[in-house]
């Protein structure tokens, strides 16, 4: 039995590992669909809007097969096309990042869009009168009070795609939850294994939220404080 937890205790690894890579990806992919949707220019805005509105109108299950198989079928096609014979295989752990990164990049992209949103107008037009490129204001003005009003978003994010993780066990990858089911068919102990998971779940969720309040007062001082 010992060996089926070391198991599970891996796979947890992995979970931190796929969530975290996950993160980034949709984070950038955040940064870029806020940009693009307040840009004022309609070749990017709509396209931002029909992608943040499908991702958010369509149950994450469904989205995490439609994105891994039809992103298969069409890395393949293209393969294909280009008159390659060889067609490498996915391997989990990139199908997982790219498909967690892609569904959660649609809700980061409101987070940041609100975030910033919320900094007052005047702020960009002082900044601008003061003779600031629009890289200067960006860092000096525009990032460092986004992550504050993007932090109890970004938080919320953050948690739902680390249990989202338990999915990505469906297209193959062998984090913990795949490993507790593996674990509970082989022993009959379905109760133990699973309840074994869901404990390091909670752990995960009590860490972040520990993390990011703290990161939260900290962007927070000056301010009055709220609890993400």
């Amino acid at each position: 039995m010992s060996a089926y937890y070391t198991s599970i205790l891996q796979g947890a690894v992995l979970t931190v590992g796929v969530s975290l890579a996950a993160l980034v990806l949709a984070s950038i992919l955040g940064m870029a669909g806020a940009a693009a949707k307040l840009s004022g220019n309609p070749l990017l805005a709509w396209p931002a809007a029909v992608y943040t509105t499908v991702i958010r109108g369509v149950p994450e299950l469904v989205l995490m097969l439609l994105v891994f198989y039809g992103g298969s079928i069409g890395l393949n096609n293209l393969i294909a096309a280009m008159g390659f014979d060889y067609v490498p295989d996915i391997d989990p752990f990139s199908a997982g990042v790219g498909t967690l990164g892609f569904i959660y990049g649609a809700y980061m992209t409101e987070t940041f869009r609100g975030a910033i949103l919320s900094i007052p107008r005047g702020q960009f037009e002082a900044g601008a009168a003061f003779g600031m490129s629009p890289v200067q204001i960006f860092t000096r003005i525009t990032a460092p009070q986004m992550v504050r009003y993007a932090l109890p978003g970004f938080t919320n994010n953050w948690l739902v795609l680390i249990k989202a993780t338990a999915l990505i066990s469906l297209i193959g990858l062998q984090e913990m939850t795949y490993l507790a089911k593996q674990a509970s068919a082989a022993t009959r102990s379905p109760f133990a294994f699973f309840l074994f998971t869901g404990a390091l779940f909670l752990i995960y969720t009590w860490v972040s939220l520990v993390v990011l309040r703290k990161l939260n007062e900290r962007y927070s001082l000056g301010t009055k404080r709220g609890d993400i």
